[in-house]
């Protein structure tokens, strides 16, 4: 064999001796905490207050597990051609200062993109907005998508930017940004 065979073969096995060590590692941090929640009464109040009451930071939790343990898959070593199906950028005839955020006009069904990679952290209705997603950004800021129809997301999808998320349901739409709930001014987003 080649020598410069055998080295992707040692690089490629190194790889995936240290993604099992790391998935092995959440493992058992996963259990040891399902253990204390069993045999600490406390903890179990504390675990319900601060993930089912409060909005859990998805991008805080990220940083500090790639801190202790890098990204559980080298990706950027990993190469591949993507042909995405719906990549955009926003589109929109006209914009106004609308309560909390920006009103959009647009064509009716546009097909909505998603302005940043992030998680779907809430998908409802907000009862001055409308239909509404709320997706998590990468950079810890929350944007609100209001008066679209869903077409097949579905809470705690992975969304990257330029990603189809719904159609617009009339032709107006909404956008708020938010950052550790405090309201952000929305002409630094679009």
């Amino acid at each position: 064999m080649p020598e410069k065979h055998i080295k992707k073969k040692l690089v490629l096995k190194e790889q995936v001796k240290k993604t099992i060590s790391k998935i092995m590692i959440t493992i058992i941090i996963f259990l040891v905490g399902m253990i204390i929640v069993k045999k600490e009464p406390n903890s179990k109040v504390f675990l319900k207050q601060n993930i089912y009451e409060k909005s859990v930071k998805f991008t805080k939790i990220k940083e500090v597990y790639n801190k202790y343990f890098g990204n559980i898959l080298s990706l950027d070593k990993i190469t591949y051609k993507e042909t995405p199906v719906f990549n955009e950028n926003l589109i929109y005839k006209e914009k106004k200062t609308y309560k909390d955020g920006v009103e959009l006009t647009v064509e009716e069904g546009y097909m909505i993109p998603n302005l940043n990679n992030g998680i779907v952290v809430y998908i409802g209705e907000k009862e001055e907005y409308g239909p509404t997603i709320i997706i998590e950004q990468e950079n810890g800021i929350d944007v609100f998508y209001s008066n679209i129809i869903f077409d097949g997301i579905k809470l705690y999808d992975y969304i990257e930017k330029g990603e189809y998320i719904g159609r617009a349901k009339t032709t107006k739409m909404y956008l708020i940004f938010q950052k550790d709930g405090e309201v952000l001014d929305y002409k630094n987003y679009i």
